[in-house]
């Protein structure tokens, strides 16, 4: 009798452990979800690579996920990058420069 209540505890924990690692996987998948993050597809697919090497990389996930926010993620870096090339252009022509002067020759 003893020996099958041990065993269901075991199993129970085990089942536990298992469900709580599965979860756990997850977590970045939802912040980058509710980020509305452009590469959530590919951090989701990552967490359950991290899966099967025991959540070795899990934390850089986290911190993928993390680090973009809509308000000022890849948009406002786009941008800026939009604006330098559109500069980049206009000196490169020789034209006025966005304070009206005269580009350097």
């Amino acid at each position: 009798m003893l020996e099958n209540i041990a065993l269901v505890i075991i199993l129970f924990v085990t089942i536990v452990l298992l469900y709580g690692m599965i979860a756990i996987h997850d977590i970045p998948y939802e912040i980058a979800r509710q980020r509305n993050h452009p590469h959530q597809d590919a951090i989701h697919v990552t967490g359950w690579i991290s899966l099967f090497t025991l959540h070795v990389i899990w934390p850089f996930l986290w911190i993928w996920a993390t680090l973009y926010r809509q308000d000022n993620g890849f948009e406002r870096m786009q941008n800026q990058i939009a604006g330098l090339a559109a500069r980049l252009d206009i000196l490169e022509s020789g034209g006025d420069g966005p304070d009206g002067s005269e580009g350097e020759e």
